[in-house]
């Protein structure tokens, strides 16, 4: 038990300690003024009474309080937990749509790049045609000029007519 409810509860036992070993004070007839008239009746036990019919009274408002408090603590419990699944929801969301994102994306990377590929391949056919082209002008150019050279030679050697080698 907390303190404060030990406290009461001492108090509790004090006052009907007090009123039972002054019992005989408690019950014994007074007169009483009531406002429009006046009877006998035992002052001790109608205090004693107004004060356990405020006892009870304050009892019943502690349960109501600790039982509206309880409700309260349930439903704010129930709306907490509504907004977690609520918050996972969206944050299930949010990946699931990450996710998709990120897949579009690298689509996307997956057809830049074959597209960079494809761009890559055709220049390096063109150029490899160049080339090819290039050193086919250059073996011609060789071989006009050596096929010149040779005809010089020729001329220039029946002109001078060395004997043949042997």
């Amino acid at each position: 038990m907390k303190i404060h409810s030990m406290l009461l509860l001492l108090i509790l036992v004090v006052v009907a300690g007090f009123a039972a070993l002054n019992w005989s004070a408690f019950m014994t007839p007074t007169t009483l003024n009531l406002g429009v008239a006046d009877i006998q009746a035992p002052l001790g036990l109608i205090m004693l009474g107004m004060l356990s019919f405020v006892t009870a009274l304050f009892l019943l408002y502690v349960v109501y309080l600790q039982t509206s408090m309880l409700l309260e603590a349930r439903r704010t419990a129930r709306e907490l937990h509504a907004n977690r699944e609520l918050a996972d929801k969206a944050e299930a969301s949010r990946f699931t749509e990450l996710r998709d994102f990120l897949a579009l994306e690298l689509a996307k990377l997956a057809s830049l790049n074959a597209e960079s590929k494809a761009a890559v391949l055709t220049q390096l056919d063109t150029l490899e045609q160049g080339l090819r082209l290039t050193l086919e002008q250059s073996e011609n150019s060789i071989s006009a000029q050596i096929g010149e050279i040779e005809d010089r030679l020729e001329t220039g050697s029946r002109g001078l007519m060395l004997p043949p080698r042997s």
